[in-house]
């Protein structure tokens, strides 16, 4: 038997005793399985040897509580994957809390582990579940559940930015069917490319949103389109940052992310939400036939009123031609009559001025034969002329000078002298 090493009268223990005996005592008193809440901090999953090794740790008030290392074996892992897959939707990832059945290991060289056997699914739906609830009452807390949906899209979106990739199907069925549709309507895509899954589809999708934001004058509506990959990597759609950077949006959004299972809160929050990409397309083409039956119901409206105004009309103006006939007719008997009455008013006003006038010329004519020559030389009276002037007073005339005296019967010529010549 050897002998016990001692320093300062104290035993001196080899590195593997210890480990050896912590196994002991770890195998002694952990000699089962146990179900383990715990997040994955990191996966460390390594696809040449199909092992992982994920880090588990435990958080209270954001902070690390407790750690420890774990270990999923190729044999195991790729079964637990598929079935966590099949229920959740999502691969076993970080940032996720999972319920674990495992078996408490201690090895001398590589210390203490978790020997995880299987990983209960449902118990990961569940969590993610609460999340998405807390995800919704934070979002209706800050008041912007609800202001997507409050947007107006434009009666004919025309101009889209689109958040996918380019090589996408989703993308692909999207663009096509815009651009093929039936009745050649124009629209006006602009790309930006983003990761549309996973947790970098946090960063990436935000930032698209922000950049959009930034060129809303551009753009008439936002559509985030992906495809061809299954509900597996979706559950970003249910996290705070993506799902606020849709709310928050100045453009209506409106999402196909291809999954039919669970509404997400992404498109919980959206102006409008379809499953698939082509159905989107779908949906903006509609908003061009609506707008044509608006148009055409607006048209049949506008030419039934027009028609009702015109019967309306017609039979106003017929009836008001009617009674201005039957207006002018009683006016026209109306003038007649004054007219005769004026006429009448006059023809005595006519006759009363020619008697008026008659007498007046004849009191004109009395006057005139009064004063006559003739009927003044009757009377014994002679006019004097000279030159064949009436004289009218005795200095027009010198003697000597020829006068002529005319009397009723006959004239008289002399010769004229002064009177003191006599």
């Amino acid at each position: 038997m050897a002998t016990q090493e001692t320093f300062q009268n104290k035993p001196v223990y080899a590195l593997s005793e210890i480990t050896k005996s912590i196994e002991n005592i770890i195998a002694k008193n952990y000699n089962r399985s146990y179900y383990i809440k715990a997040e994955i901090l990191k996966l460390n999953y390594y696809p040449h040897s199909g092992h992982c090794y994920p880090e588990l740790a435990e958080r209270e008030n954001h902070k690390i509580k407790a750690q420890l290392r774990g270990i999923i074996w190729s044999t195991q892992f790729n079964s637990i994957n598929k079935r966590f897959v099949a229920i959740t939707g999502e691969p076993l990832k970080e940032n996720i809390t999972v319920l674990c059945l495992a078996t408490i290991e201690f090895s001398g060289q590589y210390g203490l582990s978790l020997q995880i056997q299987d990983i209960e699914p449902l118990f990961t739906l569940g969590e993610m579940e609460r999340n998405k609830r807390e995800v919704i009452e934070k979002l209706k807390k800050e008041q912007i559940f609800l202001m997507n949906k409050q947007k107006t899209l434009p009666l004919l979106p025309q101009r889209v930015a689109v958040i996918s990739v380019e090589t996408s199907k989703g993308y692909n069925d999207f663009m096509v069917i815009l651009q093929q549709n039936s009745a050649l309507y124009k629209f006006q895509c602009i790309l930006f490319p983003s990761i549309l899954q996973g947790d970098k589809a946090l960063v990436s999708i935000p930032s698209r949103f922000a950049e959009i934001s930034r060129r809303q004058q551009e753009f008439d509506c936002v559509v985030l389109v992906r495809g061809g990959g299954g509900d597996a990597g979706i559950s970003c759609y249910d996290h705070y940052d993506l799902a606020a950077a849709v709310a928050t949006c100045p453009l209506p959004v409106i999402t196909g992310i291809g999954h039919s299972t669970n509404e997400t809160v992404t498109d919980m929050v959206a102006f409008a939400n379809k499953i698939t990409p082509t159905e989107v397309a779908y949906f903006l083409i509609q908003q061009f036939q609506n707008f044509l039956l608006q148009v055409d119901e607006c048209k049949h409206k506008l030419i039934k009123q027009v028609q009702k105004l015109l019967q309306e009309k017609e039979f106003y103006f017929s009836n008001t031609y009617q009674q201005l006939l039957l207006n002018i007719a009683k006016y026209k008997q109306y003038k007649e009559k004054e007219i005769q009455m004026v006429a009448q008013y006059l023809q005595t006003l006519v006759l009363q001025m020619l008697i008026k006038e008659q007498h007046n010329i004849q009191n004109f004519s009395t006057k005139i034969e009064l004063l006559n020559p003739d009927n003044i030389l009757r009377r014994g009276y002679s006019i004097t002329m000279k030159n064949g002037k009436p004289l009218c007073s005795a200095d027009d005339v010198t003697e000597g000078e020829l006068i002529v005296t005319k009397l009723l019967y006959g004239e008289i010529a002399s010769v004229v002298k002064k009177p003191d010549t006599f």
